[in-house]
């Protein structure tokens, strides 16, 4: 079990103890910063493995109800598609994207991995979603309670962790629901509420945590919960159990976003995590934001990404076809890239526009 007390310091305290050139001062409570650095007010997005994407977009956009914001490729391999759903702006803290590889064997989940992404919905709604789910053949548990709060899980096509939370929503003018979608505005997903993450080694994950400025807030049984000080996605869940290794590949979290200040922020943040031995990357643009990754030494893959000022949706809602999004230095290869991806369309089977609860069936 992991006390408060000890939380994210101990594995601190052990690496600089037994250093000979380190004096007692150095030897930290809470984990130090430089001043300029930002508390991170919550989730940015969080990004996935799938097999197939037309099935995704099925999963994510047709029985979930999230706005396909934009199809656009893996920027580190431009014949894969990335897809990024959210709010009808694309607002950071609202967008969960998946990077389809349909040759790849299925991932297995286990540590260092996030296991679960969560999203949150109006208080009243998990009826509705259980019935919306169970009627499209999607194995759903719950409701459970989790720190007073309910909780469905379920998977999607691929077997990634997915689950509602039914809780207060971020205020009205922090995201846009998307209107033109498959579910009642009255039950529509409101973005991401947290992840829940599977760490090797707890202590560093939850270091790592209060670093980029999360606070511990509580913990039952095996799970610990962390939050930030923003208006939405805010929850990280570290658990702290024994587990088996996991297996990258369909099915699993490949990392988890956290927003940053700006791009003169990363470059601060970068020199910290590589003072402090971490694996970071360079600062890195994703066109829509700017962004570098961390890998913990707790297993977990972070990236800090900026907030854009209009979101990541470059896509009409109305659109049945799914065009490709690509950017500038991308272009002169779209014939060729096009050629090696699958054609892909608007949520199979999905109903159009939005409807009150009286109108219809889930």
């Amino acid at each position: 079990m992991i006390v408060r007390f000890i939380q994210g310091r101990l594995l601190e305290f052990l690496e600089t103890a037994h250093d000979p050139e380190r004096t007692p001062q150095a030897i930290r409570v809470h984990p130090v910063r430089p001043a300029m650095l930002t508390d991170t007010p919550g989730l940015h997005h969080v990004t996935g493995i799938v097999g197939d994407a037309q099935s995704a977009i099925d999963c994510y956009g047709g029985v979930l109800g999230l706005h396909l914001a934009t199809a656009t490729v893996n920027f580190e391999d431009v014949l894969q598609h990335h897809l990024y759903f959210g709010d009808a702006r694309g607002t950071p803290g609202t967008v969960v994207t998946v990077f389809p590889d349909p040759h790849a064997e299925p991932g297995r989940v286990g540590a260092p991995q996030p296991t679960a992404t969560a999203f949150v919905v109006p208080e009243g709604s998990l009826e509705y979603w259980h019935e919306r789910l169970e009627a499209r053949d999607v194995a759903v548990e719950g409701p459970r309670d989790r720190f007073g709060e309910r909780v469905l899980a379920f998977e999607d096509p691929s077997g990634t962790g997915l689950e509602l939370v039914a809780g207060p929503t971020p205020p009205e003018d922090a995201i846009e629901p998307w209107a033109d979608g498959p579910v009642p505005l009255e039950h529509a997903i409101r973005g991401l509420h947290g992840v829940t993450l599977l760490s090797v080694t707890p202590y560093a994950t939850a270091s790592a945590l209060e670093t980029l400025g999360f606070e511990y807030e509580r913990e039952s049984g095996d799970r610990i919960r962390y939050r930030a000080p923003g208006d939405r996605a805010t929850v990280v869940d570290l658990l702290d159990h024994d587990a088996d290794y996991g297996r990258e590949g369909p099915g699993t979290i490949h990392h988890v976003a956290v927003r940053a200040e700006s791009e003169e922020e990363l470059a601060e943040w970068r020199e910290l995590f590589a003072d402090r031995g971490y694996d970071v990357s360079r600062v890195k643009d994703r066109h829509f934001f700017h962004s570098l990754y961390v890998r913990e030494p707790g297993g977990i893959l972070f990236e800090l990404a900026t907030e854009p000022d209009d979101g990541v949706a470059v896509r009409h809602s109305d659109a049945t076809d799914v065009s490709l999004f690509l950017p500038d230095w991308f272009e002169p290869d779209r014939d060729l890239i096009e050629s090696q991806l699958p054609a892909l369309r608007s949520p199979g089977g999905a109903e159009t526009g939005a409807r009150s609860e009286t109108e219809g069936s889930p």
